[in-house]
């Protein structure tokens, strides 16, 4: 499964467990509560991986100065802003980051099950963000100890995917790029 991509290993989740979904009996008051304990667990497990990993982070506490250019927004013509930070800072931004995009993922969740009442998302929602934030770079670096290089190097990447190219462009860290930017004077103010 190494060779395969993520989004292809979601979308055979996410048809797999539609297909599992129109087989359990939502009806069942037993059924749903069990279904709804899973989807609220999981939630349980990827805030406390997050709550492990800023306390890692914050154990380790590394004060390397990083610095990289960050894209300007998409239809703007300014030039990309120098950011200049620590790995602990940016680790720290990554993993509050990715707690609150769990979040929003939870209140959309609680939307569509309470007040639209879907249920059959409950099943699939309790997998897919439970396997994403096993496959986080800052979970790979922090608890499955991968060295933070290749595509694990900070700054991460952003992810290639449908909105990749509405966001405006890659987070450059080369050192040709911070020196242009650091001579130009766009930014610079340092992230605590």
């Amino acid at each position: 499964m190494a060779g395969i991509s993520p989004q292809i290993i979601n979308l055979a989740i996410i048809l797999g467990m539609t297909q599992v979904s129109k087989r359990i009996p939502f009806d069942d008051p037993n059924t749903l509560n069990i279904v709804r304990a899973a989807y609220l667990a999981s939630n349980v497990i990827i805030a406390g991986v997050y709550f492990y990993v800023q306390l890692v982070i914050n154990k380790k506490k590394d004060l390397t100065t990083l610095k990289y250019v960050e894209p300007a927004p998409m239809g703007s013509t300014e030039e990309g802003k120098l950011v200049t930070t620590t790995v602990h800072a940016y680790d720290q931004q990554q993993v509050r980051t990715a707690f609150r995009s769990q979040l929003m993922g939870v209140g959309m969740m609680a939307f569509m099950h309470i007040y639209l009442k879907y249920t059959n998302p409950l099943l699939i929602q309790s997998i897919i963000p439970l396997k994403s934030a096993f496959e986080n770079n800052i979970v790979k670096i922090h608890i499955w100890g991968q060295p933070a290089s290749g595509d694990l190097k900070r700054p991460f990447k952003a992810a290639q995917g449908f909105m990749s190219a509405m966001q405006g462009g890659a987070v450059q860290s080369d050192k040709k790029a911070v020196e242009a930017a650091e001579r130009s004077g766009r930014g610079g103010a340092k992230e605590e």
